[in-house]
């Protein structure tokens, strides 16, 4: 519970009307400073300040990604709880706040327009890539397989990337979750998301050995071609364990050994794919049973054997 002290505090810092706007704003998605700026159309140290005091409170957190900074509501606490009550009795017919939604909405028009963009910039190696790669409806297949019928009360994906484990698992999920620490990544992502209509998904800046989510948050945890570009995969795997609750799976989706130093070189890939055995024991060394393995070749003779791996926390 808060003081009575601390709550002065929190609704000091929430009640003043452009920061109460900004966490009308982050309750819809997380934004960068430069975004705000354009919906509130202030200047950006004003809304820097703002956000500070935001943060103090214990009302946003911020996350840096290069140059750029991003905020989002923070993850819990009683400040949230209590921020939570005030955005719920706001009028959502405001004249104010329905500007700043229209103007959100523009922000998110540039985004996508920008996502269309990155596609079509990056396709070319994309499609080089995947020619190495067993086919695409081979490899969702399994994974879907390797998820299971569900349904999932909520499912978390990390390093979404551009979201495609989402949308393609997301019908089955009551939640979805994506974490990602590309923000150019996830606007792709909320593109396709957006596209594919799922209400219930959330996407989030956030770090694949720290994600900030509570234990055992979620019955279904997806890691998809993430874990070769990693320093040290074996801490991502215990990260992605422990958000499984006590029944929950993970499953894993990366190559087999392989030795196309190429991707290394030029695809900033730093593991060149992993064996059964590895796998096996960093799943055990992070509380998990390993339930199946499932190898796809490639047609070629030169392409990368993709391994869907499933493991399970045991029921507490």
């Amino acid at each position: 519970m808060l003081s009575a002290d601390r709550t002065v505090d929190v609704l000091r810092a929430a009640g003043e009307p452009s920061r109460l706007r900004i966490l009308a704003l982050l309750a819809r998605e997380e934004l960068a400073v430069l975004e705000i700026c354009k919906v509130l159309d202030q200047s950006q140290p004003r809304v820097s300040r703002h956000l500070r005091l935001l943060a103090e409170a214990g009302l946003v957190e911020r996350f840096p990604d290069g140059a750029w900074v991003f905020y989002r509501p923070a993850a819990e606490g009683e400040p949230r709880t209590l921020a939570d009550r005030v955005l719920a009795d706001l009028d959502g017919a405001d004249p104010v706040l329905v500007r700043d939604a229209e103007r959100l909405e523009a922000v998110r028009a540039e985004r996508r327009t920008a996502a269309d963009q990155y596609f079509a910039r990056n396709a070319a190696t994309w499609d080089e890539i995947r020619s190495l790669h067993v086919a695409e409806d081979r490899v969702e297949a399994a994974i879907r397989d390797a998820a299971g019928p569900g349904p999932f009360h909520r499912l978390v994906d990390l390093g979404t990337g551009s979201g495609r484990m989402l949308t393609l698992l997301g019908p089955r999920a009551t939640s979805c979750l994506g974490l990602d620490l590309s923000q150019q990544m996830l606007n792709v992502a909320r593109a396709r998301v957006e596209a594919a209509s799922l209400p219930a998904c959330d996407l989030r800046h956030g770090d694949i050995f720290a994600t900030r989510l509570p234990d055992g948050c979620a019955d279904l945890v997806v890691v998809h071609q993430v874990l070769h570009f990693l320093g040290d995969p074996t801490a991502a795997v215990r990260e992605a364990g422990r958000l499984a609750v006590p029944g929950g799976r993970l499953v894993i989706v990366d190559f087999a050994p392989h030795a196309l130093e190429v991707l290394r070189e030029q695809h900033q890939h730093r593991r060149l794919g992993f064996s059964a055995a590895e796998m096996k024991r960093w799943l055990s060394s992070a509380g998990l049973r390993q339930t199946g393995l499932e190898i796809l070749s490639p047609a070629r003779s030169d392409g990368l054997t993709v391994c869907v791996w499933t493991a399970e926390r045991s029921p507490a």
